[in-house]
């Protein structure tokens, strides 16, 4: 499973690294990243969750 944020949609609300800090991190530009090539799969729920609660949809997990 792959985690990827769309960083032109990405507004750094800071909620993903929040609800998953183990795959999402934020970048020197202020944007969200995927911090790791794979989700763990002890993080697939919460990177899932991350992705839904994004106000802007620009984080994709599959």
């Amino acid at each position: 499973m792959k985690a990827l944020v769309d960083k032109a949609t990405c507004i750094s609300c800071g909620l993903c690294p929040e609800v998953c800090p183990d795959v999402f991190d934020m970048d020197d530009d202020g944007k969200a990243v995927a911090a790791v090539n794979e989700v763990p799969k002890a993080s697939q729920d919460s990177a899932k969750e991350a992705a839904e609660g994004c106000p802007v949809s620009a984080i994709t997990v599959e």
